[in-house]
């Protein structure tokens, strides 16, 4: 039942991150929390590894639709990167509920958001 949970999340988040530019952390961490008990923190980061090979091809894919600005990219890469070494450490000073707790609010902020106000 675990290889069929992780196909289904695998393909769910596939087709969320081509489209919407996500897909690990919203589809693949909860499915992972909820439907095959684990933990937040592994979620996480097994989410950021499964995401590496799922965004070189959606990059290639849009990179020829021609819908990459890569001058954007350069600017925010720097930042994301450091951002990628500041939130596994803020993970060492939290507690998994904690952090699944803190997930979940930012989920409601940024789906209020788009749902209410969109641009």
């Amino acid at each position: 039942m675990r290889i069929f949970w992780a196909a289904i999340i695998g393909l769910v988040g596939g087709v969320a991150s081509g489209l919407f530019g996500v897909g690990g952390g919203i589809i693949m961490v909860p499915g992972m929390a909820m439907l095959m008990k684990t933990d937040m923190k592994l979620a996480v980061g097994t989410s950021l590894a499964v995401i590496i090979p799922t965004a070189i091809t959606g990059v290639l894919k849009h990179h020829q639709l021609r819908q990459v600005d890569w001058q954007l990219a350069a600017w925010l890469a720097p930042t994301a990167i450091l951002g990628g070494l500041i939130g596994p450490w803020l993970t060492t000073r939290l507690a998994s509920p904690e952090l699944q707790r803190l997930f979940g609010g930012f989920l409601l902020l940024v789906g209020t958001k788009l749902l209410f106000f969109p641009r």
